[in-house]
């Protein structure tokens, strides 16, 4: 028998997948827009040069055949520069096809139209031929023929899989077929035993045996299991950037992260920049900025909270979000109304190919997922989640009646998306014009609730919070060659409810806006990127408080009086716009970015008007090593609320601002292995705080207003990120390292006003305990440290976990352990050290999670449990002092915390 080696590459274009890797701060060509577009091959590498293998001796010997699968780096110039074997078959195949395989030479791969390094599968097949047919011999009749199609399904989760090879029989002329974008596929074989091979690139080779009868036709539906986890990169690509630091967060591995119970956003908390906040605050504190100044947005439109109430989940369902990008700062003049960071929150489009969705319950809320095809280009998403603490948590307190107290969140939230237009994932023709949209309507519902452990309790409590809001938003993206226009109106309403005591508010802001962003890319050196953000709201403020002392009564000593009740119905009308426009320029390997962004504020009689100038500078000194900085001015207006008049707000309130800068270096190590190193320094000025000044009125009298322009601060440090992706289906672990060293100050120009009342204090200094107006800022923490890994055990287990290291914040200690009694007011009063001059005590906390999966052919199971504390660490989130100062009392965080949660997918 002669023989000889042929080689075939299952390089189908649409059986490659493009994947930005996840946490890797990997930028977006395309047009900033409300949901940034994945990356897309736009022409598939070709094997322009082959090498035959030599065939093993060994195995010519014993007449041994094989198909040795590689996973194949091929460079932006078509060189073939790293190769590895996914499933060693042995017998000397390995060796031999890698020694052939590493001197092919491709045609280079483009993605979004660009050369781009990629990898691939590919499939060399080592066959032995028969010999041919005796000189002479009679042509031998055609053959009878048989037909076998069938549909290739993803095990688990009944996704259809598309640009697989269907082959029937190991030869290397023998038919084979590629499945369609529905994962059908049809082949004409001979009648017989056909033994079917699928090679499809993120899954497992799949091997059958097929029974086939001549002129019949046979019909398979094929189940093939995933080569990993959702985390394997087939293609990956490097594109230009818009902000110097965007990390940028896949689904799939934010709700593996241990500690975050399954809640992808909450991985943001685990990121470089990110200070710790109190654990029943679901504040975002970034780079030494104040709480609420930090953009929450989903699909580009503000929302007023990311987190339910006391820290709780996100008020996003997890199997609903696409990515999630988070700048700390530097980024562009797209966005704005923030001196601190930004997160964006992208929703995915429902399924094109069949029904798919989910069920997750745990011990805190349960929670479903659904997504559809309705049509041709129309699919559907829904999702929804319920709290049910409150009502488990009686079960589980002391019987005795009001010995036990405890305030618990309850909250629900819903999204609903319709998409129209392309399907996901699907690329269209280059050149064509494509249209695309969705509307989508979401919102949350936030209340906090009194548990008592008995039936009544032995003391007069009354509390009643509520916040909740509701958007609905639409989005038109029309592309035509180097055209790209995104559309996106939006209307929403916020309400919070608000009692304590005799104190009661109710608030309700309507509110209106729209973005429109056009980007024409002029030349492949030269990218414009203009357009306009508006925003308009509504506020109406119904309250209901006891008269200030001082303000509208006076006190008398002795006792405490019962004020007068005050009733105010107020509203205010509010807009802020925005013209923004920058522009990428490529010069070789430098890539410079101007923008600015022009401001509008319009309140009663107060008109702001701010420009803000940025700079971004990008220099690629090689494909694995890039240099970064920026710096520009931001802004973001006061609350419309604010400007209510004095005593209760100051309508003469202007922008907020912030000097943002930084400068960095990403370096890339081996294959799956990230570096990036940003240093950053931030100036705020003219920042909205409390108390306000006091000021003459045109009466001759005074006025203290509640708020002013007059808070400073500024913070520096250093970010370090190492991050650890899988490199293929062996490998078995991912994580990262982050790192923050910096340090924040914060306070207000000048002296603050000696004149105070309940609705100008603050609660604290700067300026409350002693004279200093400016100093640390309250929440400064100078070491922030994060570990988090998860191993792929095999059999369907994971185990992951995560380690925080933060210092302490800062508090104000009490200068001496007596009391100071106050006869006129018949209470006792503090005496305090220096401001903000100790800190509470090193905060740390282990995390792990341990998942086990099962996966059937049509639907998948997850059981898990995640541990957050596990060494049950004391770690103080707040000091509190006795009635009489005498007495410091720390208040530790959470105990150990264990969440078993089960989730079934399909």
């Amino acid at each position: 028998m002669s023989s000889n080696v042929k080689a075939r590459a299952a390089l189908a274009a649409a059986s490659m997948w493009v994947a930005t890797p996840a946490l890797a701060q990997a930028p977006q060509p395309e047009a900033p827009a409300a949901q940034a577009p994945q990356p897309t091959i736009t022409k598939a590498p070709e094997l322009v040069r082959s090498v035959s293998a030599q065939y093993p001796e060994a195995a010519l010997a014993q007449g041994l055949t094989a198909s040795v699968r590689l996973l194949i780096t091929i460079g932006a110039d078509g060189a073939v520069t790293d190769v590895q074997p996914t499933e060693p078959v042995g017998n000397g195949f390995d060796e031999a096809a890698l020694a052939a395989v590493r001197q092919f030479q491709f045609s280079p791969a483009e993605v979004d139209g660009v050369p781009a390094p990629v990898q691939v599968e590919y499939v060399y097949h080592f066959t032995l031929n028969t010999p041919p047919p005796a000189e002479g011999a009679a042509a031998e009749a055609e053959a009878p023929k048989a037909t076998l199609t069938g549909q290739l399904i993803s095990r688990g989760s009944r996704s259809r899989v598309a640009g697989a090879t269907v082959r029937c029989g190991d030869e290397a002329d023998a038919p084979e077929a590629v499945s369609d974008e529905e994962g059908r596929f049809t082949l004409e074989v001979p009648p017989g035993e056909c033994a079917m091979r699928v090679i499809a690139s993120g899954y497992q080779l799949y091997q059958t045996k097929e029974t086939l009868k001549a002129n019949e036709t046979t019909e398979v539906k094929l189940y093939l299991a995933p080569a990993g986890s959702a985390f394997e990169t087939v293609v990956r690509s490097a594109r230009p950037k818009k902000e110097v630091v965007r990390r940028t967060v896949t689904r799939e591995e934010a709700q593996k992260t241990p500690g975050t119970f399954g809640d992808p956003i909450r991985v943001i908390q685990t990121l470089p920049g990110v200070a710790r906040a109190p654990f029943i605050s679901g504040d975002l504190l970034v780079r030494g900025s104040n709480p609420g100044q930090t953009a929450t947005m989903m699909d580009g439109v503000r929302i007023p909270n990311l987190f339910h109430l006391l820290g709780g989940p996100s008020v996003v369902n997890g199997e609903f979000i696409d990515s999630l990008d988070f700048y700390p700062g530097g980024y562009g003049s797209q966005y704005g109304r923030a001196v601190g960071g930004v997160v964006d929150v992208s929703t995915r489009k429902g399924a094109a190919d069949t029904v798919h969705g989910s069920v997750k319950v745990d011990v805190l809320d349960a929670g479903f997922f659904l997504e559809a095809p309705i049509t041709e280009g129309i699919s559907v998403a829904a999702a929804a989640r319920r709290s049910y603490v409150d009502a488990l948590l009686p079960a589980f307190l002391p019987k005795d009646e009001g010995t036990t107290l405890s305030i618990v969140p309850v909250y629900w939230d819903y999204q609903l998306r319709l998409d129209f237009g392309a399907k996901r994932g699907e690329t269209p023709e280059p050149g064509a014009a494509r249209s695309t949209g969705y509307l989508m309507a979401f919102g949350s519902d936030d209340k906090l609730r009194l548990v008592s452990g008995g039936e009544k309790q032995d003391r007069d409590i009354t509390l009643d919070s509520r916040t909740r809001f509701h958007r609905l938003k639409g989005d038109w993206t029309y592309r035509k060659g180097n055209f790209t226009s995104v559309f996106t109106p939006y209307v929403g309403v916020d309400y919070t409810d608000f009692s304590v005591g005799s104190f009661t508010e109710h608030d309700t802001i309507y509110s209106l806006g729209a973005r429109e962003v056009v980007t024409v890319e002029l030349a492949p050196e030269f990218v414009l990127r203009s357009g306009l953000d508006v925003y308009f709201d509504h506020v109406k403020i119904d309250a209901r408080t006891p008269a200030p002392g001082g303000t509208e009564y006076v006190p008398f000593p002795g006792a405490e009086p019962v004020a007068e009740m005050i009733h105010e119905k107020l509203t205010m009308n509010g807009f802020d716009g925005a013209l923004f426009t920058e522009m990428d320029f490529k010069l070789g390997p430098v890539t410079i970015t101007p923008g600015v962004r022009g401001n509008l504020q319009k309140v009663g009689d107060t008109r702001n008007v701010l420009l803000d100038p940025r700079l971004w500078v990008r220099y690629a000194a090689s494909e694995n090593t890039a240099f970064k900085g920026s710096l520009g001015l931001y802004s973001q207006p006061a609350d419309t609320f604010q400007f209510i008049y004095s005593p209760y707000g100051n309508p003469l309130l202007a922008y907020q601002r912030a000097f943002q800068s930084s400068l960095g270096v990403e370096q890339r190590l081996w294959e799956s292995w990230n570096v990036d190193v940003t240093g950053f320094y931030n100036r705020r000025f003219e920042n909205v705080v409390a108390p306000g000044d006091v000021r003459p009125t045109e009466n001759g009298g005074f006025v203290q207003d509640r708020y002013v322009n007059a808070g400073i601060g500024k913070a520096y440090g250093v970010e370090l990120m190492v991050k650890k992706e899988r490199a293929s289906a062996t490998d078995k672990w991912y994580g990262w390292l982050s790192y923050t060293l910096s340090h924040a100050e914060d306070g207000r120009a000048g002296a603050k006003p000696q004149r105070d009342d309940s609705f100008g204090g603050n609660g604290g200094p700067p300026g409350g305990f002693g004279e200093e107006t400016y100093g640390l800022s309250a929440w400064d923490q100078t070491h922030i440290l994060t570990l988090v890994g998860t191993y792929l055990l095999g059999n369907g287990w994971e185990l992951g976990g995560r380690f925080r290291l933060t210092t302490g914040r800062p508090t104000t200690p009490l200068a001496n352990r007596g009391d100071i009694y106050n006869s006129d007011a018949n209470d006792f009063g503090p005496t305090y050290g220096r401001y903000l001059s100790a800190r509470a005590s090193t905060f740390h906390q282990l995390d792990v999670r341990i998942e086990k999966g099962w996966r059937f052919d049509n639907w998948s199971l997850a059981l898990y449990m995640d541990v957050q504390n596990l060494y049950n660490a004391k770690n103080v989130e707040f000091v509190f002092n006795d009635y009489r100062y005498r007495k410091l009392r720390d208040i530790p965080g959470i105990p150990i915390l264990p969440v078993l949660g089960v989730k079934g997918s399909f």
